[in-house]
């Protein structure tokens, strides 16, 4: 029952800052509502594939959000850390995982509600999604896995750094490369080869290839079961990395 009172715990002050859910999707509506329509031609391009370009936008909207937002996680921690919680709580036989968990938990539920209401506000500006429900639905989880991989790095360099400044210069540093360095916006056949090559090892690139395998009328099953292997993997990985950083933060305290 542990994990699920630190998670209540950590809800509850979700719920009581909902402002800083509606400032962190105005610079998705920005990307939808302008560039979608600023760009909306360039499906022209021999290669692109056709079809519309607000179609392709959204998935690639939902993963960067889910970067930006679960890459501030790490404040979490360090607030915790910074009001002596985090030492009270090491003095209580909880579970070490679950505090960090419950962290991550709260940043993946965060980034679920903002894939829905960036979809809902994609149909709004005319999307279609030809992948419908389902197809949705796989964008959400694979934004989701994405949230937890960076919530889990950002808890982890917040416990072993524990500087707010490093936290902020990780997100900056990572936002836009792995965003453009993917086919978030700009399909992979009209990349570069060196841009190709780095895409394939770019868990980004791996949630929108999952996402992307259900967001036609025809489900790319082998592409799905890659990526989102891939990312469960991953996703597990970070989150025993997280944990295992209490040992470093112990030995400090």
């Amino acid at each position: 029952m542990n994990l699920v009172h630190l998670t209540a715990r950590r809800l509850k002050v979700f719920v009581q800052q909902p402002a800083f859910l509606l400032i962190t999707l105005i610079q998705p509506a920005i990307w939808l509502f302008l560039f979608g329509n600023l760009f909306r031609r360039i499906v022209e391009l021999p290669g692109f594939g056709g079809g519309s370009y607000l179609d392709y936008l959204v998935p690639g909207v939902v993963v960067m959000t889910a970067i930006s937002s679960s890459m501030w996680s790490g404040m979490g921690v360090l607030e915790e850390i910074d009001r002596g919680t985090m030492n009270r709580f090491l003095s209580t036989p909880v579970s070490r995982g679950a505090i960090l968990t419950a962290v991550v938990i709260e940043q993946v539920l965060s980034v679920t509600v903002q894939a829905v209401i960036i979809i809902l506000l994609g149909l709004l500006a005319g999307a279609s999604l030809p992948g419908g429900v389902l197809g949705s639905v796989f964008l959400i989880l694979s934004a989701a896995l994405l949230g937890t991989i960076f919530s889990a790095l950002s808890n982890t360099v917040g416990m072993l750094v524990r500087q707010r400044e490093t936290i902020i210069g990780l997100n900056t540093l990572l936002l836009l490369p792995l965003t453009f360095l993917s086919s978030a916006f700009m399909a992979p056949a009209l990349m570069p080869g060196w841009m190709r090559t780095l895409a394939d090892g770019n868990p980004v690139n791996w949630a929108l290839r999952a996402a992307r395998a259900t967001m036609s009328t025809t489900v790319d099953w082998p592409a799905l079961a890659r990526s989102g292997g891939g990312l469960l993997v991953l996703a597990a990985a970070m989150l025993w990395l997280s944990t295992r950083t209490f040992r470093s933060y112990q030995k400090s305290v």
